[in-house]
């Protein structure tokens, strides 16, 4: 069966594929926020945890690693470091954030974006 094309992949099954392959380097409590009605930045943002700086990068490799591989996507830029934990991938339709889970409550994105909907983990 052939891979799908980058083309052939909408944002929504983007923001599933990062959440999928973050889920295979076990990161913690993974989300998905529709921002299309309230933001202009991205369509949705995807947000999991990682308990130490080396899974923190462990995330972030798999999820480019893999979305490069199997669709031929690559990000328009990476910004933050395992030893600042934190990390964000910028695919433009979606963003996709991994902090420590310590971290995490600190800069409260999903209270910042409390008024977009959730989306359901496939």
């Amino acid at each position: 069966m052939p891979k799908p094309s980058s083309a052939s992949l909408t944002a929504l099954k983007l923001a599933h594929r990062c959440v999928q392959y973050a889920q295979d380097k076990k990161a913690l409590d993974p989300i998905i926020l529709d921002l299309r009605k309230i933001s202009s930045i991205t369509d949705y943002l995807v947000i999991c945890s990682g308990q130490s700086e080396p899974q923190i990068k462990a995330i972030a490799n798999g999820v480019e690693k893999s979305l490069k591989d199997d669709v031929g996507r690559y990000p328009l830029a990476v910004d933050g470091f395992p030893a600042s934990q934190w990390i964000v991938i910028d695919y433009g339709d979606v963003m996709f954030h991994i902090f420590h889970e310590q971290k995490r409550p600190l800069y409260a994105l999903e209270d910042l974006w409390s008024d977009a909907p959730q989306v359901s983990i496939l």
